[in-house]
């Protein structure tokens, strides 16, 4: 395997990707994508070598794999372009997963998710290309995690919840079995999630309520 890996985005998501990987000990030579004014810092004693536009001169230089540590609430648009530059220019884009996690051998994997501390992934889940599963969350048997949602820390996603794409849980919400959350919703830090949410909504509370929706707003 390669043992070279950038990281693209050097915020605080980007900590705790680096801390992770630093860990598990899979890359020796783990370097960092960020913008112009950022050049030459470092973070967790790893350089910051380049911006976006240098990204095909590392691959060819010898960059294979890459690993997007831009974070989002609610927006995922900048990772899904970030990762879909990735693959045109033929990076290998590992999951990242923290060594103090536990994941089901039964559980699915999709690629390019972080998977942070104590996080827990039970029996029959499936997890979606470019998630992020943070520290401590606690996804149950056969969830379904979908690509580039975001499950903030603490959270709890009890048997057979659905979170379909570029869902952001806000840390500490807790979503009843057998739910199902739409595309693009974000639901409140702390939250009791009760009832299926639709797609657009942002959600919160104990009950979890619908504060706003954009299909509706539209219809009105």
């Amino acid at each position: 395997m390669n043992n070279r890996i950038l990281l693209i985005g050097g915020g605080g998501h980007c900590k705790s990707v680096l801390d992770s990987l630093i860990t598990s000990f899979n890359f020796t030579d783990i370097a960092i994508i960020d913008t112009k004014e950022n050049l030459g810092k470092e973070i967790l004693n790893r350089k910051i070598i380049g911006t976006d536009d240098d990204l095909e001169k590392l691959f060819n230089y010898g960059y294979k794999n890459a690993f997007i540590t831009v974070g989002s609430i609610g927006d995922t648009r900048l990772r899904r372009k970030l990762f879909e530059m990735l693959k045109k220019i033929g990076f290998n884009i590992p999951s990242i997963i923290d060594s103090s996690a536990i994941v089901s051998e039964n559980a699915k994997l999709d690629r390019g998710i972080f998977i942070g501390k104590n996080a827990v992934i039970n029996i029959g889940s499936v997890i979606g290309e470019g998630a992020i599963i943070n520290t401590g969350t606690i996804i149950e048997h056969d969830c379904i995690v979908g690509e580039f949602a975001h499950i903030a820390p603490g959270t709890v996603l009890c048997g057979d919840v659905v979170i379909e794409e570029n869902v952001h849980i806000g840390a500490r919400a807790v979503i009843k079995q057998q739910i199902r959350i739409g595309n693009d919703s974000i639901i409140g830090m702390g939250s009791v999630v009760l009832n299926d949410i639709p797609p657009n909504s942002i959600a919160y509370g104990n009950p979890c309520t619908i504060n706003w929706n954009k299909a509706k707003r539209k219809e009105t």
